[in-house]
């Protein structure tokens, strides 16, 4: 088991997220920002105590990248968030989690990575169940498809990140990597605030403390965890592993704002569950 187990409890939190997103209502925007900021801010007493001798040393690409890395997280945290206005949070969930689609693709020309026939033929039944997941937005609305494609590309900045982290954190630390890439995601966003004339304050209590959740949740426990598991495990397998997150959406969803789970929403669960330990499994041997 070992550290796989941070796999789950990574999968578990970033869960969370796009329940504490709909809960905060608050434009997506600000949302982002201060999901972000906040995170940054909890991280950064540490990066200053332990890891700021590593932070002088590190070299212009590396940081060049993470700063890249980081705005790819804000450009994805944006849409995504704001795909959750168009869209119910199992579709957009769903399609956000398509992220190994690019991963995959990264993984195998630029880190060289192989895969099985078992190993794409788990990955395509992973994307087969969470396309079952998210049909039925699809035949709803424009709105909702409108959502869905939104989702789509916060999909393929979030699997930038990872990829960026995989291949940076082969030399840097997870603290390290994770304070550069919030700090230029949070100013990042910080300007897209300002520039669209979105209050940055005003908002109620409830906003707040969804999005302290965010923060603390999905991004300490999920972020980051999946951030630190990247010395270890490479991007194709944690973007996999994430499509747990479309299932955890569904079921939160299912609990906290009452959203239906339908027969198809169900089979898409089972069918995501089995292309994912399939893939694991004949990667992990490959």
């Amino acid at each position: 088991m070992g550290k796989s187990i941070f796999l789950l409890i990574g999968v578990t939190a970033l869960s969370m997220s796009a329940i504490f997103v709909k809960l905060a209502n608050a434009p997506a925007s600000i949302t982002a920002f201060y999901r972000l900021l906040f995170s940054f801010v909890i991280i950064l007493p540490i990066f200053l105590i332990k890891n700021l001798e590593e932070f002088k040393k590190i070299s212009k690409k590396d940081f060049l990248l993470s700063l890249i890395s980081g705005i790819s997280l804000a450009a994805h945290y944006s849409l995504w968030f704001q795909s959750l206005k168009y869209t119910s949070v199992a579709s957009s969930t769903v399609i956000v989690t398509l992220q190994p689609l690019f991963s995959i693709i990264a993984g195998y020309f630029i880190f060289k990575e192989r895969y099985t026939k078992l190993a794409i033929l788990g990955f395509i039944i992973a994307i087969v169940g969470s396309v079952i997941i998210g049909w039925g937005d699809f035949q709803v609305s424009a709105n909702a498809l409108f959502g869905d494609i939104l989702a789509f590309i916060a999909a393929g900045l979030m699997s930038a990140n990872f990829v960026l982290g995989e291949y940076v954190r082969k030399r840097i630390s997870a603290i390290t990597y994770t304070s550069i890439t919030y700090f230029a995601a949070s100013v990042f966003l910080f300007f897209v605030v300002i520039l669209t004339n979105t209050p940055l304050i005003g908002y109620p209590s409830y906003t707040w403390l969804n999005i302290l959740g965010l923060a603390l949740i999905s991004t300490m426990l999920g972020h980051v965890i999946f951030m630190w598991l990247l010395k270890w495990f490479s991007a194709s397998v944690v973007s996999m592993t994430i499509l747990g997150e479309a299932v955890g959406a569904c079921i939160l969803g299912y609990f906290i704002l009452k959203e239906s789970i339908s027969i198809n929403q169900l089979i898409g669960i089972i069918v995501i569950l089995f292309g994912i330990g399939l893939f694991l499994k004949e990667h992990k041997q490959n």
